[in-house]
């Protein structure tokens, strides 16, 4: 049985708006968030990462070594990883994500993977694929495949609320505020860019 694992609107909007800020390069990272006293999993922030340099390089690691540093500085810990491809038709979770998505499994036993389905963005549920290992140390990233469909009714994956989607298309074709959101990537070229935090694109009633 899957963890219960729940994203919440700061998260998913965050999410939403790295991925859809980039739709045509590979966008990947981190989800931070706690687990709570029953065993489930609650992602309560996001931090992106790179949109430019997504390997293995030291950009790389010195963006998660941060997002890390701040997560424990809010009382958080990163519980997951996200990333979305080049081509909106690849669904795969590519090498570095499982590099990472382990490395973050090895420190969180609870860690999910979610990559972009682009074809489902505008549906009603959340257009990502959940990945997860059993085992850190000799892991194999496998995405769910199970019934019902996650983020619907009755599965472990869920969006709180559940209408995070529509509200998340809505923030960036009505408002356009994912062109205020800025990753590791847009912070190494401006350092006034909050891409820890990005508050300046999340709504005030969010």
């Amino acid at each position: 049985m899957a963890t219960n694992y729940t994203i919440t609107a700061p998260a998913y909007i965050k999410l939403f708006f790295h991925l859809a800020k980039h739709p045509h390069q590979r966008a990947n990272g981190v989800l931070i968030g706690r687990e709570l006293p029953n065993g489930s999993v609650e992602a309560t922030d996001a931090i992106p990462l790179l949109h430019h340099w997504t390997s293995l390089s030291p950009m790389m690691e010195i963006g998660l070594d941060l997002a890390g540093q701040y997560a424990e500085s809010v009382g958080l810990q990163v519980v997951g990883y996200y990333q979305a491809c080049e081509r909106s038709e690849d669904t795969s979770l590519f090498p570095v994500g499982e590099k990472i998505a382990s490395r973050i499994k090895q420190k969180f036993n609870g860690a999910v993977a979610f990559v972009l389905d682009a074809s489902q963005i505008g549906e009603e549920s959340a257009p990502l694929i959940p990945y997860t290992s059993v085992n850190a140390l000799n892991p194999a990233w496998k995405p769910v495949s199970s019934s019902p469909s996650p983020f619907t009714s009755g599965s472990p994956y869920q969006l709180n609320p559940s209408s995070l989607p529509t509200k998340a298309i809505s923030l960036v074709r009505e408002q356009k505020l994912h062109l205020k959101f800025g990753d590791f990537d847009d912070h190494l070229e401006d350092v006034a860019i909050d891409w820890l935090r990005n508050k300046a694109c999340l709504p005030i009633d969010l």
